[in-house]
């Protein structure tokens, strides 16, 4: 299957929080959407790698998602190294997808900005005839996206552009709260988290506020681009 936009993210759950309005936008709109997980977020305080791939499973469908795939890479563990280039690489020559967006360049949680690296590195090596792959006993042709770009997590960074995600925000929260496992639940006996604070929510609904203020509507969602983006037609700005 091919797809118009294939996310990468660290963890399960990574691009609900930050790009998943953004996600809903583009499956309402037509195109073809996935999400691939780089790790199971196994070393995750709170629950487990099983609840949080039905927790997956579930986002997934609130989304509409056409494909969701998890690498399995060690959660924590994982670096920006020929192993796993392959794999992303792989990932992408089999869904061709026109747009990448990928995990923050730089955040509070280690995993983040050096899964942004990887991401980049292998989108680039991609379209490389040389850099060889085979899936299912075949080789794969050679293959690079069109576009690349970051979303936004905990730490501020300053976007390139802002999605108007106000249409989708009840979806976004509810692929979120899909995750009950991770976020803020009085009856739970886990430990408390960064996450799991009831003041996180409102964080993340904050968040949006201001972008969304910034281009003069409710919600928004951010993203930083490696080059300038173009646009052939203004009046189409917001």
């Amino acid at each position: 299957m091919k797809l118009d936009v294939l996310a990468f993210a660290s963890h399960p759950d990574d691009a609900e929080l930050s790009c998943s309005g953004t996600l809903s936008l583009l499956v309402e709109q037509g195109y073809k959407v996935g999400i691939a997980d780089l790790t199971r977020g196994e070393m995750g305080t709170r629950g487990n790698p099983q609840i949080r791939a039905e927790e997956a499973k579930q986002a997934s469908e609130i989304l509409g998602l056409s494909i969701r795939e998890n690498l399995e890479m060690p959660d924590l563990f994982f670096d920006n190294n020929w192993l796993n280039q392959v794999k992303i690489i792989g990932v992408l020559r089999k869904y061709q997808p026109d747009v990448v967006i990928a995990n923050a360049v730089s955040d509070r949680h280690p995993d983040h900005g050096r899964a942004a690296l990887l991401i980049r590195e292998s989108f680039f090596k991609s379209g490389l005839p040389k850099v060889e792959t085979v899936v299912d006993h075949k080789p794969q042709e050679p293959f690079r996206p069109r576009a690349i770009y970051h979303f936004i997590q905990t730490d501020y960074i300053e976007p390139d552009f802002i999605v108007d995600i106000s249409a989708q925000w009840e979806v976004k929260m509810a692929s979120i709260r899909a995750y009950k496992s991770q976020f803020y639940d009085p009856g739970s006996a886990e430990p408390e988290t960064f996450i799991s604070k009831p003041g996180f929510m409102e964080f993340i609904e904050a968040r949006a506020k201001v972008l969304g203020h910034r281009i003069g509507v409710r919600y928004g969602e951010g993203f930083t681009a490696v080059r300038t983006p173009g646009v052939r037609d203004l009046t189409q700005l917001i």
